[in-house]
């Protein structure tokens, strides 16, 4: 996943998926802080992981995404219900990506709770939390900006397809 405009691709490579998108950025109205019932997902929880994002799909993850940084999930009668976790690294930020909660358990403030657990482990690093959202899930934006992350630029995401991507 790309965020900005393609002007030549090489090769073979295709276009499987452009959309608009915000950036969000951290700013002193957010309130970080550990949350108990998190649990540190790793290689086990992948296929729950991987389930999760598929069925509510918060953007790219892949089985091996979880490598990328700390994720975060929690647990309702053994099941994994919610998640959220790092992406890219720039200097001086970590992206929180994958915020994800199973529909039956929305509005329960999971989400809230791990955007500000992933923030509290990436701010205890001297870094600064960021996102990504599609411009048209207007109610992810929201939450993000109550919760004191701000608007920063526009993006426009793109999703390629290398040659080899079909190959197992």
């Amino acid at each position: 996943m790309l965020a900005g405009e393609i002007s030549a691709l090489p090769d073979g490579w295709t276009v499987e998926f452009q959309g608009d998108g915000l950036q969000l950025v951290a700013t002193e109205a957010l309130r970080s802080e550990p949350y108990e019932d998190a649990v540190i997902l790793g290689a086990a929880d992948v296929p729950e992981m991987v389930d999760l994002v598929d069925r509510t799909k918060p953007g790219p993850f892949a089985p091996r995404t979880y490598q990328l940084g700390t994720y975060l999930g929690v647990r309702r009668g053994g099941a994994l219900v919610a998640m959220a976790g790092e992406r890219l690294h720039p200097p001086g930020f970590t992206e929180i990506s994958a915020v994800c909660t199973d529909p039956a358990h929305r509005g329960h403030g999971l989400a809230t709770a791990l955007v500000r657990a992933v923030a509290h482990n990436i701010r205890e690093r001297g870094e600064t939390p960021f996102l990504h959202a599609s411009a048209d899930n207007v109610n992810a934006i929201r939450l993000y900006r109550s919760m004191g992350f701000a608007i920063r630029r526009k993006v426009l995401f793109t999703a390629l397809r290398s040659p080899e991507g079909d190959k197992p």
